[in-house]
């Protein structure tokens, strides 16, 4: 296995890549293999590292098909899901409480 070229954060050559920046350009990596690093120094710990790909090889992002939606909203929804009062709590469910905050803390009335 060949070492990865490492460069400091914010000196990527031209035509390089993070995911991020990839999919703000509405790519994605398409199955290329991580052409490079980049490193960003942290104080007293291991420095972040964010993985190049290259540009020109990317590939569109996928649309997103009736299908996929469905499925997308389908799971969301079951994210918001109360499973104690069965409610749409309106946001999803910290996985910490297992349930919504009004069924975690029933004796704490919001005073608004």
């Amino acid at each position: 296995m060949t070492a990865l070229p490492v460069y400091p954060w914010r000196y990527a050559p031209e035509g390089l890549a993070t995911r991020r920046q990839l999919r703000a350009a509405g790519l994605r990596p398409g199955g290329q293999d991580v052409v490079a690093q980049l490193e960003r120094p942290r104080w007293r710990r291991r420095p972040l590292v964010a993985y190049l790909y290259r540009v020109d090889r990317a590939r569109p992002v996928r649309p997103m098909t009736p299908g996929r939606r469905a499925a997308l909203e389908k799971a969301n929804t079951a994210r918001r899901t109360c499973p104690q009062c069965r409610q749409d709590a309106g946001y999803v469910i910290p996985t910490s409480l297992g349930t919504c905050v009004s069924c975690a803390y029933p004796d704490t009335q919001n005073a608004a």
